[in-house]
């Protein structure tokens, strides 16, 4: 890949860099990570506010978000940081910004040896929510041996490369530094329903429990193949042991605690286990769940509790053993009459719940797959819930 940067894309980031540099020095960012702080050490304070999976493709309305660079490598900067800006602008709730660009390492993944073959059908073709429908590959036990062990290399000359392409063009505007991986999203079942199908695994909980045991024990080994290889060749931003890392088990939202503990949890643990800390769980409701996730999952720090859960037994459920991970629901933003007032009233209702059993609360706006074509709804919604929890300040 050669070096050289478009003059123009040069000028596009350099100005983008600037905008983000200026928000950097912002000091509503030592506020914002004061509360992000506060909410990790489950200090008494007032929940934390985070978006993210906008709905991209309706935002892009007022001209903030239009592309102007024309390499490839710049476009992926570009998109980053426009939409980085136009969040902090709009829809920021607790956003910390830095005045830097990460070059992440160019890491090569063979993967498990096995695609989703699936079937999708969109109603936004610019939309990436979409409905799919998956082509079972794997049927029994003789079919486990398709999921491989995944091969992990880092092409080192290209993570310089694309880091010099960086320097080159916030030289004297934003830091650059080069960085491995983070965390993980540790989600064996939402993999494996992939290449199964939902139906199918489902049934065999019941009816070939030795053959799914099989199934997830085969997954799980191969991720932690995966983090092994990560590990010794340097890759991971920290040693695995000092990270926090996400996962769920999404398929399971009408699975028993037991069976949630038998066929996910214990599989889970053996991955959960190589880290400092585990936050669990996404839309599968876990109001129930709290305690089995707290058996196996002893370095357990937040838990999810999706738009679908009884709130008020999730809260009395988790108290301030955990911080409780409220995911509001995305629909009252989708809808065709926007509702302020209704936001507001839902809001205060869960918040008020919340604080009466001693909740820490992150709040994650997200799975935001449309605001009816109207990007002032979230605009709203953050100066909505902005209100609601500055009530709960120290």
């Amino acid at each position: 890949m050669s070096t050289s940067i478009p003059s123009s894309d040069r000028g596009v980031l350099g100005q983008l860099g600037r905008e983000l540099a200026e928000a950097a020095a912002d000091p509503v960012n030592d506020e914002r990570r004061r509360v992000h702080e506060a909410v990790d050490q489950m200090q008494t304070g007032r929940p934390s506010i985070t978006f993210f999976q906008e709905p991209w493709n309706e935002l892009e309305q007022t001209g903030e978000l239009d592309m102007r660079c024309v390499d490839p490598f710049c476009q992926g900067i570009e998109r980053d940081l426009r939409r980085k800006l136009y969040k902090w602008r709009h829809h920021p709730g607790d956003l910390v910004v830095a005045a830097e660009s990460i070059q992440p390492y160019c890491i090569e993944d063979s993967g498990f040896g096995i695609s989703e073959q699936v079937d999708i059908v969109k109603t936004d073709a610019a939309n990436n929510v979409v409905s799919r429908h998956f082509h079972i590959q794997i049927q029994d036990e003789g079919d486990i041996e398709k999921i491989k062990m995944p091969v992990i290399s880092h092409n080192a000359r290209l993570t310089e490369e694309l880091y010099q392409k960086r320097n080159e063009i916030f030289d004297g505007i934003l830091s650059v530094r080069k960085q491995g991986i983070t965390s993980f999203w540790f989600v064996p079942w939402d993999e494996l329903i992939c290449w199964t199908g939902i139906q199918e695994i489902l049934m065999d909980l019941v009816l070939r429990p030795d053959y799914v045991h099989k199934l997830v024990a085969r997954l799980v080994d191969c991720w932690l193949s995966r983090v092994d290889q990560l590990e010794a060749q340097g890759l991971l931003e920290q040693p695995a042991r000092e990270m926090t890392v996400s996962g769920a088990a999404q398929i399971f939202s009408e699975v028993s605690p037991e069976m949630h503990g038998e066929f996910a949890l214990q599989h889970e643990a053996r991955f959960f286990k190589r880290f400092k800390r585990v936050h669990y769980g996404c839309c599968e409701p876990l109001h129930n769940k709290v305690d089995i996730c707290a058996q196996y999952l002893p370095n357990l720090y937040q838990i999810s509790m999706s738009p679908w859960v009884d709130f008020r037994k999730g809260a009395q459920n988790v108290r301030n053993r955990f911080i409780f991970g409220w995911r509001p629901h995305p629909a009252m933003l989708a809808g065709e009459h926007w509702d302020p007032g209704a936001v507001r009233r839902y809001l205060e209702e869960n918040l008020a719940i919340a604080h009466e059993y001693g909740c820490t609360v992150a709040m994650y706006m997200k799975d935001i797959s449309t605001v009816n074509r109207e990007p002032k709804r979230l605009e709203e919604w953050n100066k909505i819930a902005k209100e609601c929890v500055s009530q709960y300040a120290v």
